[in-house]
């Protein structure tokens, strides 16, 4: 079995460098689109599990629900905890491991994450979590990266210069339909899943290389981890890899990145 203590101790050192803010709030529209799809009404108690700098958190607390933020980096929370401030949002931040969450069966009216808790490293325990906190006919509704999608390959390419640790498996699996079915299926009455595409857009391919390995922790500790030519290596690799995705034609980056929406109704 993975040493999961081990590898959460690498993913909090890794999560807590750099500055993921700046790059979570790119994607605060999937936060939007995934609160508008799950429709819950004012005052539904919400967890927002694995939340980083808040995206679907303050998109739910937009909408008049009561929002638990949680996440196991006290940094990112902090930065949630701001951009709530800043916009007089009443939500609840508390720190909390996404594979033992600190709350009774059945607490929440709907129990979300947006590109959070897939990098759970053991992913069947968070998942069972989700569902034991989520109270009989509430939502979870997730987003997710697919295995083949942009991302998806960021971190095959990231890990073919850097090896992940021994039986880590890839957060991808989340964005894969017949996984979520073998995870969720039995506890849910219903799963309802879209493919949906975020554009990651740059000023340039370098920009986005760049703009990474400064504020996102996991590809600034690939490029910490190698030496010179490894990381020139790396480097040639992902703008290799951006090259195939890219489809702007103005020497800027528009690179459409694949997720699906998940949302499942807890039976």
């Amino acid at each position: 079995m993975p040493d999961f203590a081990a590898i959460k101790t690498r993913q909090r050192a890794a999560w807590s460098s750099g500055d993921y803010a700046r790059i979570g709030s790119t994607l605060q529209i999937v936060g939007e689109q995934l609160a508008e799809r799950l429709a819950m009404r004012p005052d539904a108690r919400v967890l927002d599990v694995a939340a980083g700098n808040g995206n679907i958190t303050l998109a739910m607390a937009r909408r008049w629900c009561r929002v638990t933020s949680t996440d196991y980096c006290e940094g990112l929370l902090e930065r949630g905890r701001q951009r709530a401030q800043a916009e007089g949002l009443e939500v609840e931040f508390q720190v909390a491991d996404a594979e033992q969450l600190p709350f009774a069966d059945g607490t929440f009216d709907a129990v979300v994450s947006t590109f959070g808790v897939m990098f759970a490293p053991d992913q069947a325990a968070a998942a069972r979590e989700l569902l034991r906190v989520c109270r009989s006919g509430g939502r979870i509704g997730l987003a997710n990266w697919t295995p083949g999608s942009f991302i998806g390959d960021l971190f095959r390419t990231i890990g073919r210069h850097v090896a992940p640790p021994a039986g880590l498996q890839s957060p991808a699996r989340w964005g894969d339909r017949d996984w979520l079915a073998t995870q969720f299926g039995a506890q849910a009455a219903e799963i309802s899943i879209a493919t949906q595409t975020f554009d990651f857009r740059y000023r340039s391919p370098q920009h986005f290389v760049d703009f990474f390995r400064a504020f996102y922790g996991p590809v600034e500790k690939a490029f910490l981890a190698l030496d010179a030519n490894g990381q020139a290596a790396l480097e040639a690799d992902l703008l290799a890899l951006i090259a195939r995705f890219d489809v702007a034609v103005d020497g800027t980056m528009r690179v459409p990145g694949e997720y699906v929406e998940v949302v499942i109704t807890r039976r």
